[in-house]
């Protein structure tokens, strides 16, 4: 269980963090940049979530926890050490991928195939779940960079690549199932 009972360390004053292994690095690494912008995903969730009821929002609160097990899981590299541990790393793991595969399957069912591109917006929702999506997109983006230099756990990565197309696909479902989508029109203003 996690205790925070004092906020602020001064222990990163220097421009330093520590990451889950208690090993520090500079606060502009590529793993901090990464697990950064996963927790500046799970503040657009959270934005999201003033507008989502129902099922939206019960879905949104696990994705939420999901991307803090994200974070969890970046912040601690050597994965190849996991088995030493004193406590097992939380990792991420391919039934949660599997999850959002079949919320993503789910809602597309009714949805009407798309016949062009779709602009963000529409409805207060859809246009929170389309910033969701381009900041999963970031997140992902930099955990893929991560894996280039560092060993990280491929479920992650996976999971913010399914992430982004739930985030899309739940903005049609906002959007009245699609029927209130913004449709591009290629060089309209031309």
């Amino acid at each position: 269980m996690v205790v925070l009972n004092k906020i602020y360390t001064k222990t990163g004053d220097a421009g330093e963090t520590a990451l889950g292994n208690g090993s520090r690095v500079a606060k502009h690494s590529l793993r901090v940049t990464a697990y950064g912008t996963v927790d500046e995903t799970n503040a657009t969730v959270g934005l999201a979530r003033l507008h989502a009821d129902g099922d939206m929002d019960a879905q949104l609160a696990m994705i939420q926890n999901d991307l803090f097990d994200l974070g969890a899981d970046l912040c601690r590299p050597d994965m190849e050490k996991d088995a030493d541990a004193e406590y097992p790393p939380l990792r991420m793991t391919d039934a949660q991928v599997g999850r959002l595969e079949a919320e993503i399957d789910a809602m597309n069912d009714a949805l009407e195939p798309l016949r062009s591109f779709i602009l963000p917006g529409g409805s207060a929702l859809a246009a929170h779940l389309h910033l969701c999506r381009t900041v999963s997109r970031r997140a992902e983006r930099l955990s893929v960079e991560l894996a280039t230099v560092e060993s990280i756990n491929p479920a992650g990565v996976k999971y913010l690549n399914r992430l982004s197309d739930w985030f899309f696909v739940a903005s049609r479902i906002a959007n009245d199932d699609g029927k209130a989508d913004v449709l591009w029109v290629p060089g309209a203003n031309r």
